[in-house]
């Protein structure tokens, strides 16, 4: 049996390609999906099965656009409600290709039609090798239970905790665990950086199953659930009903900086992709920098929402193209255009630039007493040590009015370590608040140097 792992890091999104005997399935690919067809065609492999383990709300899968290109039958959950072909999976349905058997195991929880892909290497045992599950058990935790119109939060983890207990965890404890999401993803709280597990391993240390009391597991696991983002409900339904192919997406046109400054004016998103550095060095007036190092399109789609309709910023064409695909990923398909000849063309159009100060740890130390701070990082990070008397606006919560801080005061602005301060650097300033300042490094820098903190 042939196997792989496509992680994506800006995502901590994992799909899987299974093959034998030259036919292959694909599991919960992500949209651009050049790279399952370009892996086919290397390993002597059709495509003829595409499994999605349930409707993913964090970004928008290439189930369609691959069925059509390959004409490969999709599978999933049968409650479901696909709005396009497809072949509804129940308890123990199976699809064989060559050595490879695939069992679907209902798995409610994380989300109503949620299922796990139980895979059988035949050519090999007749036990389970691995099971595929979505986001129902990651590695180290389980997948949130309140993305549902139809189910409270009590109701999906009570079920989320039938499965577990009920279905996953009566495979054999040597079953390889390949979840859908890594360390970073929207969908659980304190994933772990492993890629795969085994049921064995979080039977013994994922905190989630040692909780073996149903009303205390729903109990934990509905308590203090971090904020859903919007853009959540929207890509359930993009990919309920399944999306269009990434060429049909209309081409960027250029937008010409005088016509930029006219737009910003209006209320558009001028949005910067450079690094926080090169935004901080200067920048367009106005326009919101993320960074295309980091989870660029998740905050992409908290910060603008999928109708933000952004004009593009980058360092050049070959830039501009990544953004808009990674854009695409989350479901952000419509920019009005990149700006033409990036910022080079701007300053040659003789229009100003904007800049942000930068601050070290220890010089924000020295000048405290003259600052305001704003932490935006989460609440958990929050509260695992922050810096006393910091103020605390996470950056998933932000608006243009922010209790307890001063517009006219120096604000000194910090995350774990300097990506989210970039972005709400730039959202303030945009909001017309005056002296902003960026912490380099951020919290991590401000423990490197042992200076004090709080908790709690």
């Amino acid at each position: 049996m042939y196997f792989e792992q496509f992680y994506l890091a800006c995502l901590a999104h994992a799909s899987y390609m299974l093959g034998s005997e030259g036919e292959a399935a694909v599991v919960d690919p992500q949209r651009d999906v050049d790279i399952y067809l370009q892996a086919a065609q290397e390993q002597g492999l059709k495509i003829r099965h595409i499994f999605e383990t349930h409707l993913h709300a964090d970004f928008v899968s290439g189930h369609k656009e691959l069925a059509a290109r390959t004409g490969a039958t999709i599978y999933m959950g049968e409650r479901a409600g696909a709005r396009f072909a497809h072949v509804r999976l129940r308890d123990s349905s199976e699809v064989r290709f060559g050595d490879v058997r695939i069992t679907a195991l209902e798995t409610p929880g994380h989300t109503a039609e949620a299922v796990c892909l139980v895979v059988r290497d035949l050519g090999k045992s007749p036990e389970p090798a691995m099971v595929l599950t979505g986001d129902t058990l990651f590695i180290g935790d389980v997948g949130r239970p309140d993305l549902s119109k139809q189910y409270t939060a009590q109701q999906l983890a009570g079920m989320l905790y039938d499965s577990l207990h009920e279905k996953l965890l009566r495979l054999p404890d040597g079953v390889l665990v390949y979840p859908a999401h890594g360390a970073g993803s929207l969908c659980g709280r304190n994933m772990r950086a492993d890629r795969f597990s085994t049921i064995g391993t979080e039977r013994l240390t994922n905190p989630a199953l040692q909780v073996r009391n149903r009303e205390d597991f729903v109990q934990q696991l509905t308590a203090n659930l971090p904020p859903r983002p919007a853009y959540f409900a929207q890509d359930a339904e993009l990919n309920r009903e399944g999306a269009s192919a990434l060429e049909d997406l209309p081409p960027l046109p250029p937008i010409a900086p005088d016509r930029l400054q006219s737009l910003i004016k209006e209320g558009a998103n001028a949005l910067d992709t450079r690094s926080p550095e090169q935004f901080a060095a200067g920048h367009v007036p106005g326009s919101i920098n993320i960074p295309l190092s980091g989870q660029f399109a998740t905050w992409a789609a908290i910060v603008l929402g999928l109708e933000g309709r952004p004009v593009l910023i980058a360092e050049s064409p070959e830039r501009v193209a990544e953004s808009r695909t990674r854009l695409a990923r989350v479901g952000i398909e419509e920019c009005i255009g990149a700006l033409a000849g990036g910022l080079e063309e701007w300053k040659h159009a003789g229009l100003g630039l904007a800049s942000v100060p930068q601050i070290s740890a220890a010089e924000l130390s020295a000048r405290r007493n003259g600052l305001q701070i704003l932490d935006v990082r989460r609440e958990n990070e929050w509260q695992a040590g922050h810096i006393e008397g910091a103020l605390w606006w996470p950056l998933d919560r932000f608006s243009s009015e922010l209790p307890g801080v001063d517009r006219e005061r120096p604000l000194a602005v910090h995350c774990k370590s300097g990506y989210r301060s970039a972005i709400a650097c730039s959202l303030l300033l945009r909001a017309g608040y005056r002296s902003i300042t960026n912490v380099v490094g951020g919290f991590d820098a401000w423990q490197q140097a042992a200076l004090p903190c709080v908790s709690g």
